[in-house]
């Protein structure tokens, strides 16, 4: 007996190192903390390894999800950016990074774009449901976490009595966010009511997602867009702050910009992409809507996945942070960096920006909140300053960068983002919008508690060991 299990543990530690050694896309850190959980906990390792080892989608649905961005590209005449004249818009100082995220999606900064950001939630809410209202043609949204709560269930009703009204309707959602959700009466009653419904990477079948993918890659995207003409962007799902799922951490803490100008096509286009892509159906041409409200900032849509070209989002962000000259502030509730994204802060702290993080001070995930504070000494050390929220749980993700930029979207910074979900921001250049944002984060920090190195090296020996084993060990999870 024995001789089967060291002969069977060698055999997987084998069988899996090899499959290791063979994958160019994994990092350093992620090939080394597969190695240590498949050699010390070799059954258990192997079947995570068989379960979430993989970043793919499966063959057939990654082939699907290149077609329709091949076919897209027939509509890309809609969709407004000129890569010729895009960049005059933007300041000298910020043009490389721009560049940088139009070359994830080809999208280039448009003009003449406004944007309002919602005081509170419920203002968010009604404005979304007001503007569903007052729709004439069409109203596309779709979202990570929907609940049939108030917020869900005010949103669901505007979609109907707009499908009443014959407004087309597309309401798409993720096929593990939102389970329950599309299991339930009000979900029925949305399709009976004319609405077209849809399930973004559905579990309709696990044990083919299992074999073929992963169930934890998901569609973490928050877009609405109405006539083409209003598209919203921020954190929140559908779903009220109080977030009965999980009460008791409650409530939380998100941000939401409403945007009109040429920047709502290519929401759009994102949209379309993940619809198509859901339901099959295909579009001979992108739905529009009048766009004409001039003078504004420019922008342009970034959005990100499993399918897109790997490492983007934190090379994004690490472009952004090369190009500060004063100052960064960031929120993000989870935090685990990739290497590239940790040196970036540092070393932006090292050159004199003064680099601020707000994390929540508790945080849903456990894994998240021992890794996360597993770079806070390295972060301090640097010269950057970080605070932990108490007001709730800190959902909102933000950036902004000296007074001039801003980022909003559902992109944290952790490798779960980076690597595993389909994520949407917006990045524009602005001064109001980006002291609006930048107003907000104040709120964020007057309601936090600043996290000092001493505090940090006071930190209990076994603390610090287990936050460094979580750490270790993130890249995998």
């Amino acid at each position: 007996m024995l001789i089967l299990l060291t002969t069977g543990h060698a055999l997987l530690v084998v069988a899996f190192t090899i499959r290791i050694l063979l994958r160019d896309d994994l990092s350093p850190p992620a090939r080394l903390a597969w190695f240590i959980v498949i050699n010390f906990v070799p059954y258990l390792g192997s079947s995570t390894y068989f379960l979430f080892g993989e970043v793919e989608i499966g063959h057939r649905a990654s082939n699907k999800r290149k077609k329709i961005v091949a076919d897209l590209r027939l509509l890309a005449g809609d969709v407004p950016g000129d890569p010729e004249t895009g960049y005059g818009l933007i300041e000298a100082a910020y043009s490389p990074a721009f560049k940088y995220a139009a070359s994830i999606n080809g999208l280039h900064p448009v003009p003449d774009n406004h944007a309002e950001l919602m005081a509170t939630p419920d203002e968010t809410v009604d404005r979304m449901v007001q503007d569903i209202d007052c729709a004439t043609k069409h109203v596309h949204m779709l979202t990570y976490i929907w609940l049939d709560d108030r917020t869900g269930t005010r949103i669901a009703e505007a979609l109907m009595r707009a499908s009443g009204r014959g407004v087309t309707c597309r309401a798409l959602a993720d096929g593990l966010g939102s389970r329950k959700f599309v299991a339930s009466p009000l979900w029925k009653r949305m399709a009976d009511a004319g609405v077209h419904t849809g399930v973004s990477l559905s579990l309709s079948n696990p044990l083919r997602t299992i074999l073929t993918s992963r169930l934890d890659m998901r569609n973490h995207r928050k877009i609405t867009v109405i006539d083409g003409r209003i598209t919203y962007c921020g954190s929140r799902n559908a779903a009220d702050p109080e977030f009965r799922v999980k009460p008791e951490y409650a409530p939380w803490i998100d941000i939401m910009l409403r945007f009109e100008g040429p920047v709502v096509a290519q929401n759009q286009l994102l949209f379309i992409n993940d619809w198509t892509a859901a339901t099959g159906e295909k579009f001979d041409k992108l739905p529009s809507g009048d766009t004409e409200r001039k003078g504004g900032f420019p922008a342009l849509v970034v959005g990100d996945g499993p399918t897109m070209r790997r490492g983007a989002t934190p090379q994004l962000f690490s472009s952004l942070i090369s190009c500060a000259r004063s100052e960064i502030t960031i929120s993000t509730p989870y935090f685990v960096p990739d290497a590239t994204l940790l040196e970036s802060l540092c070393a932006a702290a090292h050159r004199g920006i003064r680099v601020t993080l707000i994390f929540p001070a508790r945080n849903d995930s456990w894994v998240v909140a021992a890794a996360s504070r597993s770079y806070y000494r390295r972060l301090l050390e640097a010269g950057c300053v970080i605070y932990e929220f108490e007001g709730g749980l800190l959902h909102a993700k933000t950036f902004t960068m000296d007074g001039k930029i801003s980022v909003i979207g559902s992109t944290n910074l952790d490798l779960r983002s980076f690597d595993l979900n389909y994520e949407n921001n917006i990045i524009l250049q602005d001064e109001t919008v980006t002291d609006a944002v930048r107003a907000r984060q104040e709120e964020y920090i007057s309601s936090a508690e600043p996290v000092g190195l001493p505090h940090v090296l006071a930190w209990s020996p076994q603390r610090r060991i287990w936050n460094n084993i979580v750490a270790t060990v993130g890249p995998i999870l």
